[in-house]
């Protein structure tokens, strides 16, 4: 059983920075694609980011240029670095990876971790 632990939501103030981390543990053979969505209330959940194994990486347009993304691959970690945060980023972040194990391929999910930004 695979399982994805997130850390690091908090309540911060428009315009500043928090930084999100999320470990994968437990048995697989190898992690794929690593990243984030979020999910406003009332809201469908929407691609913050993700980063190929190979640090290739994807944003979603309303991030784009505010967060970055990175992996570790030796501690199965990936962390989203969010600055100039805004009072619309206000969501629960949840950490998405693409997991092989010997029954095969597939997709697992977080808990999720409320980021809340105050104006």
């Amino acid at each position: 059983q695979v399982q994805l632990v997130e850390s690091g939501g908090a309540l911060v103030l428009t315009g500043g920075s928090l930084t999100l981390s999320c470990a994968a543990s437990g048995s697989f053979i190898r992690i794929d694609t690593m990243g984030w969505y979020r999910q406003a209330p009332g809201k469908s959940r929407e691609l913050v980011a993700t980063i190929t194994r190979g640090a290739r990486t994807n944003y979603g347009d309303s991030v784009k240029g505010r967060f970055t993304t990175s992996r570790d691959n030796v501690k199965n970690t990936v962390y989203l670095q969010m600055n100039s945060l805004k009072p619309e980023d206000t969501a629960v972040y949840y950490c998405y990876a693409r997991i092989a194990t010997i029954q095969g391929a597939g997709d697992s999910w977080g808990q999720g971790t409320q980021v809340t930004v105050s104006s």
